[in-house]
């Protein structure tokens, strides 16, 4: 989504443009913007969510898709860093890419990060799902992104906290079901040797808690 477009709509709604519209119609969360730079489900899962309830969402994701999107591409033997029919046609059907706009930015870049911080601006809402301390060192942190947006809600997703002894641990779905003690619940009858369930628990939870 070109940057100008969010641009444009936000004037629009401040100079009333849209004000009139029946909210029950548009959703709860109408005029709300959301800057999700989150990457795996947990993040996307709550996006899709506030979006769905009307918020404006714009994804920010890496040029090309990514580091897995670029390996699998050349696995296949494509071309890396460009987005394939197929890719775009999953991308159109995937829940998790309802109803959002996206951008390509490489924030390790300075004008990505720019870029970033312009969109934060007039954003209501950022989500992001690295590592703690990664933000931080990108210049993306809640400090940065409140420095030009004083109103900013900031929500850092992590599997283990922002604090604490387990902070830096990487960790996906099976990991935390695991800890919790609900990995033991699958399993077949009679035995204790737990199985992997047939879909996201955990990062499914806790995208929708993050969304409430």
């Amino acid at each position: 989504m070109p940057l100008a477009g969010w641009a444009s709509r936000v004037a629009n709604r401040a100079q009333g443009g849209d004000g009139e519209t029946d909210v029950a119609l548009r959703g709860a969360l109408t005029g709300v913007r959301v800057l999700d730079f989150s990457r795996l489900a947990p993040g996307p899962m709550a996006t899709a969510i506030l979006a769905d309830l009307g918020a404006e969402v714009v994804k920010v994701e890496e040029p090309g898709g990514g580091r897995r999107a670029r390996e699998e591409r050349k696995l296949r033997g494509e071309p890396e860093n460009t987005f394939t029919p197929g890719e775009l046609e999953r991308r159109k059907q995937s829940p998790f890419e309802r109803g959002k706009f996206s951008i390509a930015l490489d924030l390790k870049q300075p004008e990505g990060r720019k870029l970033a911080l312009r969109l934060a601006e007039d954003a209501d809402v950022v989500v992001e799902g690295f590592r703690p301390g990664v933000m931080d060192r990108l210049g993306l942190g809640y400090s940065d992104m409140a420095a030009v947006n004083p109103r900013i809600i900031y929500c850092a997703l992590t599997g283990y906290g922002q604090t604490g002894p387990r902070r830096d641990r990487v960790g996906h779905d099976l990991n935390y079901i695991a800890d919790a003690g609900a990995l033991s619940l699958f399993a077949d009858r009679g035995s204790a040797r737990p199985i992997i369930p047939p879909n996201l628990l955990a990062d499914y939870a806790g995208g929708s808690l993050q969304a409430v």
